[in-house]
Formats: structure tokens, C-alpha cells, sequence
């Protein structure tokens, strides 16, 4: 989804500011242009990955616009340097300031409150380990989907004639609606008032039931059937401009709740900095005792004119930590707070998800030393480190230059961090070393997130490419780029003397078994290791560090519940099982099958020697699928894909179940007279074919797409204009169905597969082998198929398993 948004980031010298320009320029937004009037220092290079030594002394918005482009060039990046004017706004549906005094602050966001249509304005400052945000997206900001889940639903069960009526629903999944929710419900059998598409409100909300206010006394009686569905309901938010926020903060967005009383006391501390700057011209010094008095004693003349509000401790260890380093803008710090306010100008321009509302204040004192620094270790070195130094001292940047760390994956969130290290110096000293490993390659799909590849990248190795991105950003790194898979098969790669000679670990990974692996290492060898994920718009991270915290692999979720095997193929009735039986489908067709052909293809007489001695139902449908992969459904041209996708949507979404239907009519009993079509089991539809339906067509395209690529045929241009492939899936000739009368489908859901035995399976596998033989002579020499391993990341692979889920609702049944 490109967001079509004008953005304006005022007064970059913060440097942090260039994080959410990095994400929102990766997310596709219309312009972003960078507005500051000062140049690059050399403590910039601590916090920015933009700039270089060479940098130093241009101006900051001109020297970050190109790099900043190359990130994106479908976005128009530009630079102002010259003094910003409260006219310009009006160009912007969002601006973001930093590094503004106050007053200023004010008078713009006076200008963007007040503007029709309101201007989002989005105020943030770090300084050191302490960070603020504030948002005023306008007097009225509808938030359109205040959690961006989808809607929950329940299958149900019985509906009460009562007032207010009693819902059940089936035990199969937990409801998960609050008192309040509005509901709406849709395919109720007898008890059809209900399905008028009214949203209803709903109370007592229990597991597995619920009371609707409604009087069902004289609705229909209730036979079967019925689904309940959430309706999210948009929220209005009232944001107050800066400066009545200033006074009247309201509630704050709680970060850590072991700190309750911390964001009323970072707002009195942000002012008096403000205050301070305002009177001395210029930040506290690092580590000065002087300017830390300074600041406390503004803070406490401000806390004494708070009426209701004032503090009954104003903490002066903690503001003197505030003084002490508010000249520096440590890059950890500005990565987090840089992501948050990306996060922010979207919400603002889509309306999706809640916005801060409309203080965060955030701080990390617990990241500073233990032992008491004095005046000295704060002292700087003339280096570009010098802002961390201002903060953690120049003990702690010696131990990060001469960490040695084992980055585990170059992906998304292996880019982050490669950039953070390099940035923060570590292993950037003489006895430093950073190991980074990934097996994997850059695609183009990578690049909307992974952003230190580039276009010329692709097909590339990660690690490779990462590492030289980050030696770009500091060059004093010492970086070893490793295409290894960790696992038990490369222990002689990363062996004892590689993990003893560690500092820490950090894991980018994307599976669970490796992250076990690793941390299984980590543990033995006692080695800190930082965890972390990603999973949409939610990410965890989890720090190990031995013998004082709980280690990744120490709790585990419980095991998913599996769905019967009959009710994922045959009667499926929430969104998992189709999701477990797409991906099942993907994998069958375009990785298993083809690797089962080159199996046989590559030494045809001990293959068949294998099935044979098997001789069950298994080797037998394996003989099956390989043969119909290298006859009837053997692809030469393209066009010979298009018909094979076709033919495959009629089998799914038509054939299969018509077969159903006809086996299990509408009116179907079970073998105890009840209702075959009961809660859960929902009653199918066939699917039509419609070239005049975008997501049928897109079945088709993805589907012939990946089909010619196991087959390697080459996909013409075409293939992506919706005329020309309506044209060529006419041309497909279409059977008529005919219902089988002896069709077996397994209802049983102790069933653990949907293959039948037969006394006949050595004949039929020998037969089979047979037919196989006679096709493999018809091949050209050296014939290979190629598998298709799922990605989640991959365009063809997602775009074909999200058609399958399209036309997998709820209302069209397949089986086997």
C-alpha cells in the first residue's frame, strides 16, 4: 500500500530524524522533503548513518537527500536549508519537528491545529537516555481501525428466544469480544432477523457465549447455522494543541509500569531544558555538576507552579543523569524513537491503528554504568564517539570497540542492527570483531525493508553486501561476512573456539528452531545473546544474559491445536484451517511433487526399487502425482500453464464441491438423525469462473506464473495485463463435472491422512511405474523440475497462497 503523504521533517540536526524519513521513504510515501539550516558535526556520526567524515561541515538536509533517495526512487525526496516559514506548512499533511525550542513549537503547531484540513503535527526531542513524542493530529481525528486486528468472529451454536437472548457458540475457539463490542450476524437458519446486517451490542461476554440487547421473543426459533461477526467501530480524538497540552498533559502512555510515576516528571524536565537553553544559549555540558544544579533548580521553580499538578519529589539524581547527557543523541535511542514516530505519520495519514495520545516520554537509565563516573570519563575525545562517551564514558566505548559479536542473520532485522553496532563503534576497535552469517540471497521484495541493499544488489549474498554497507557507515569496523547456515551442521565452522572467544550474540533470525539452536550455544558456552523478532506491526526482544535472566528456549508456547485432517480439506470453518490447507496445497504441488520427479528422474531403478518395497497407499499417491505431473499435466508452453491453473481453479472452487454437495446434500443427516450441516460444519458454495473477477484472474496468473517456473518456461509479459490473460484462459477448454456416486470423503477427525488402503497397492504401484517409465523416454535428456520453496517474503509465493485464502472463505469447501 503506498501512503500518499506530503511530509516535512524540520530541523534534522538531531539526526534521529533520519529514521522515520528511512522507513516512510521505504513504505512508499508520496514526498518527504528535510528542512535544516545547520551542518554536519562530527558527534553526528555516532547517531546517523547517512553521513560520512566527508560530510562534516555541509549543510545536514542537503547532504542526507541522495543516499535518502536511492532508498526509494519512486518517492520524491527534497531539502530545505533555508529558515522555515509558517506559510510553508501548508505544502504538508504531516510535519515532524526536532530540536525546536519551545515557542516555536508552539506557533506551528498553533498553524497546523488550526489548518483545514488539520496538518498532523508530531513533536519529538532524545536527549541522551531520555526521549519524548507529541502528537496533535487536530481538534477531530477519526481513527478509522483502533487496533488494526482483524474482526473477530464466532460460528454459532443456539440463540435463546429471550430478552435479552443467550448466543452460544461452539467450543472450537474462544470468543474474544468485550462488553460493548457491536456484533453482526450473517447465514442464521429459522432465527432470520438477524441476519439483517444490524450491528448489535453485546454484553456478558463469556468464553464461549454471550447476551445480546435484543428481544428475540418473537424472532423465528432458532435451527441452525449462523455466524457472529465484530464491527469495528471508528473512534474520534480530540488532540489539544502544544500549548494547552503543555499545561494540561492529561493521562500519559505508560512505557514500563515499574515506572508509574516517571512521565510526569520527564514533562517537568523537558521543560525546564527547554527553559535552561532559552537562558544559557546553549545545552548543559556533559557531566557538569554546575549546569545539572542549573536544571534542577528550574525544574523545581516549575513544580512549584504546577497547582494540582506539582510533583512531591522531583528526583535530582535522575534530572542530574537528564543534565548530563542532554547534548547527546545516542543512536540506540534515536533508532527506537525514529521508529515510533515513522509508526506515527502513518497511523496519522491512514488512520489505522491508535495513535500516542498525546505525551510518551521514555528513558534507559538502567543502561548507564554501575560504578560512579567522574567528571573526567566524560571528557571528549575529539572522536566520533564522542556522544556516547558523554553519556556511558570512555571505558564502557573501549569494551564496545573490542567486543567481539556473532550478528546470526543479515535480514531485516540483521540490517538494523548491522547499523546500530557500526554506528555505536562496536567491535570497531583493535581487538574487535563482528561476524555476520546468512545463506541467504537479496531479492527484490527485500528491498522495502532490508535497506541496506539496493536495486544492484539483487541476487547477491546478504551477508556479503550487509557487511559492506556497514563498513560504508563506519569504516573502522572490523566485519567478517559469512554465508553459513548456524545449525549442528556447520560445527566445524562455528566451533569451541569461535563461541569461547565471544562477547555476545545477536540473533536476526526468522524461525523458531535456529533461534533454539543458538541459544542452546549461547547457554552452554554462557554467552549474553539479544532475541528479538518481528511479526507485522508487533515485535518482541528478550535479553539473556547468563545466570541472571531466563534463557529463549526456557518457556515455550503451548502446541498449536491441530485441526482434523478432515475438516482442513472437507469442512473447514475459520481462516487457520485455510491457511493451513493453501500452504499445504503450495507445497504439494510446486515443492514436493517436482523434488518427488527429480527424485525419479535421477536414478529411476532405485526409485521405483523404493516405492516397491514400501508398497503402501503413500508410494502409491506419490507414483500418482509424479506421473499426472509428467503427462496430462506436463507444461512446454506458457500456455500450457494458464490451462493447468484453470483447470485448478475449477477443481478447488467448483468440482470439489459440487462432489460435496452431492454427497452430503443440504438436507443431510447423520447416522444419529441430527443435522450433517451442524455447527461448525458450514455448508458450501461453488465458485463460478468470472474473468470480470480481478482475484479470479490473479488465481490464474500466479498460479500459470509458478507453474512455468517449476517447469522452466518462460513467463511472457503479458501474463500481468488482465486482457490478454482473460484472452488466453478462454481458450481453455473446460470439462463438465460429473458427481461421483462412490466418492469417499472422510469425516472421521481422528483421521490422520485422507489416503485409503487397498489390497491392490503392489499392482497399482507397479502399473504406475510402468506409465512412468514410458513418459520418462519421452523427456528431453537432463529434464529437471524445479521446487518452489514457500517464502513468506516472496511476491509469487504470497500472491498465489493470498488467492487461495480469497476464494477459501468460509463459504467455499474443498476436499480431497
Amino acid at each position: 500500500m503506498q501512503v500518499y503523504l506530503h511530509l516535512l521533517y524540520h530541523k534534522i540536526s538531531t539526526c534521529f530524524v533520519l529514521i522515520p524519513a528511512k522507513n516512510l521513504i521505504l513504505a512508499g510515501v508520496k514526498s518527504v522533503t528535510l528542512h535544516d539550516e545547520g551542518s554536519v558535526e562530527l558527534w553526528d556520526l555516532s547517531s546517523n548513518f547517512i553521513f560520512t567524515e566527508n560530510d562534516i561541515g555541509k549543510n545536514r538536509a542537503l547532504a542526507s537527500v541522495q543516499k535518502l533517495q536511492e532508498l526509494n526512487n519512486a518517492v520524491l525526496v527534497t531539502a530545505l536549508s533555508t529558515k522555515l516559514t509558517i506559510e510553508q506548512l501548508s505544502d504538508f499533511q504531516a510535519v515532524v519537528f526536532t530540536d525546536s525550542n519551545l515557542d516555536d513549537a508552539i506557533a506551528f503547531n498553533d498553524f497546523c491545529h488550526n489548518h483545514q484540513p488539520p496538518i498532523a503535527f508530531i513533536k519529538t526531542e532524545v536527549r541522551g537516555l531520555f526521549g519524548n513524542i507529541f502528537c496533535d493530529f487536530g481538534p477531530e481525528f477519526t481513527v478509522l481501525d483502533v487496533d488494526g486486528e482483524e474482526p473477530h468472529t464466532g460460528i454459532i451454536a443456539s440463540i435463546s428466544n429471550d430478552n435479552p437472548a443467550l448466543v452460544s457458540c461452539v467450543d472450537d475457539e474462544r470468543l474474544e469480544f468485550q462488553d460493548g463490542d457491536l456484533v453482526v450476524f450473517s447465514e442464521v437458519k429459522g432465527m432470520t432477523e438477524l441476519n439483517d446486517g444490524k450491528p448489535r451490542k453485546v454484553r456478558n461476554t463469556r468464553p464461549f457465549s454471550f447476551t445480546l440487547e435484543e428481544d428475540t421473543t418473537n424472532f423465528g426459533m432458532y435451527e441452525r447455522g449462523g455466524i457472529v461477526t465484530q464491527v469495528k467501530q471508528p473512534k474520534v480524538l480530540n488532540f489539544k494543541p502544544l500549548r494547552e497540552a503543555i499545561k494540561d498533559p492529561g493521562d500519559f502512555l505508560l512505557s514500563d509500569f515499574a515506572k508509574f510515576d516517571r512521565p510526569p516528571l520527564l514533562h517537568l524536565a523537558f521543560l525546564a531544558l527547554d527553559k535552561f537553553v532559552a537562558g544559557q544559549g546553549r545545552l548543559p555540558f556533559p557531566g557538569s555538576e554546575e549546569d545539572a544544579q542549573k536544571l534542577i533548580s528550574l525544574a523545581r521553580d516549575l513544580n512549584e507552579t504546577q497547582g494540582a499538578g506539582k510533583l512531591d519529589d522531583i528526583n535530582p539524581k535522575l534530572l542530574q543523569h537528564f543534565s548530563f547527557g542532554a547534548r547527546a543523541v545516542l543512536n540506540p535511542m534515536a533508532a527506537m524513537f525514529g521508529g515510533i514516530v515513522g509508526q506515527e505519520v502513518v497511523k496519522a495519514c491512514s488512520g489505522k491503528f491508535h495513535p500516542l495520545f498525546q505525551f510518551f516520554y521514555f528513558d534507559s537509565v538502567e543502561s548507564l554504568p554501575t560504578e560512579p563516573l567522574e567528571p573526567s570519563d566524560f571528557r571528549p575525545l575529539n572522536t566520533r564517539y564522542d556522544a556516547q562517551i558523554s553519556v556511558f564514558g570512555a571505558k564502557l566505548q573501549k569494551k564496545l570497540e573490542d567486543a567481539k559479536v556473532f550478528l546470526v542473520g543479515s535480514g531485516a532485522l540483521g540490517c538494523e542492527f548491522l547499523k546500530n553496532l557500526a554506528l555505536m563503534g562496536v567491535s570497531c576497535g583493535k581487538e574487535g570483531k563482528l561476524t555476520v552469517t546468512d545463506d541467504d540471497v537479496i531479492e527484490k521484495s527485500n528491498l522495502s525493508r532490508q535497506f541496506l541493499f539496493r536495486d544492484w544488489n539483487i541476487g547477491q549474498a546478504k551477508s556479503t553486501v550487509a557487511a559492506s554497507a556497514a563498513l560504508s557507515i563506519n569504516p573502522n569496523l572490523h566485519v567478517e561476512a559469512l554465508q553459513n547456515r548456524v545449525g549442528p551442521e556447520t560445527e566445524n565452522v562455528f566451533d569451541d573456539a569461535f563461541w569461547e572467544n565471544l562477547t555476545a550474540v545477536v540473533n536476526a533470525l526468522d524461525n523458531v528452531n535456529a533461534r533454539l539452536y543458538v541459544d542452546q550455544r549461547c547457554l552452554y558456552y554462557q554467552k549474553p545473546l539479544l532475541e528479538s523478532g518481528t511479526l507485522g506491526a508487533k515485535c518482541n526482544t528478550q535479553m539473556v544474559i547468563p545466570h541472571l535472566s531466563e534463557n529463549y528456549g526456557a518457556s515455550r508456547d503451548p502446541p498449536e491445536k491441530q485441526a482434523p485432517m478432515c475438516t482442513v480439506h472437507s469442512f473447514p470453518h475459520n481462516i487457520d484451517h485455510c491457511l493451513t490447507w493453501a500452504r499445504s496445497e503450495f507445497e504439494g504441488l510446486l515443492e514436493k511433487t517436482p523434488a518427488e520427479v527429480n527424485a525419479y528422474l535421477s536414478n529411476p531403478s532405485e526409485y521405483a526399487s523404493a516405492m516397491r518395497n514400501a508398497g503402501d497407499a503413500q508410494a502409491r499417491d506419490n507414483l500418482e502425482r509424479v506421473l499426472e505431473c509428467l503427462s496430462e499435466d506436463r507444461c512446454e508452453t506458457f500456455q500450457d500453464c494458464i490451462k493447468w491453473a484453470r483447470l485448478r481453479f475449477e477443481d478447488y472452487f467448483a468440482n470439489r464441491v459440487k462432489q460435496l454437495i452431492y454427497t452430503f446434500p443440504e438436507d443431510a443427516a447423520t447416522s444419529n438423525g441430527a443435522p450433517f450441516w451442524s455447527a461448525p460444519k458450514r455448508f458450501p458454495h461453488p465458485l463460478q469462473f468470472s474473468e470480470a473477477d480481478p482475484s479470479h484472474l490473479h488465481f490464474i496468473m500466479a498460479g500459470s506464473i509458478l507453474r512455468a517456473e517449476t517447469f522452466g518456461i518462460p513467463v511472457p509479459d503479458w501474463v500481468q495485463n488482465p486482457k490478454k490473460l482473460a484472452e488466453a484462459v478462454n481458450k481453455v477448454i473446460v470439462p463438465d463435472f460429473q458427481p461421483k456416486k462412490d466418492a469417499k470423503i472422510v469425516t472421521d477427525e481422528k483421521a490422520t491422512t485422507l489416503s485409503t488402503a487397498s489390497i491392490d497397492d503392489a499392482a497399482v504401484i507397479n502399473e504406475l511405474l510402468s506409465k512412468l517409465e514410458h513418459c520418462r523416454k519421452n523427456l528431453s535428456p537432463g529434464f529437471r523440475m524445479k521446487p518452489i520453496q514457500f517464502e513468506k517474503v516472496n511476491f509469487l509465493s504470497e500472491k498465489c497462497l493470498q488467492t487461495l485464502l480469497n476464494h477459501l472463505n468460509l463459504e467455499k469447501h474443498l476436499i480431497v
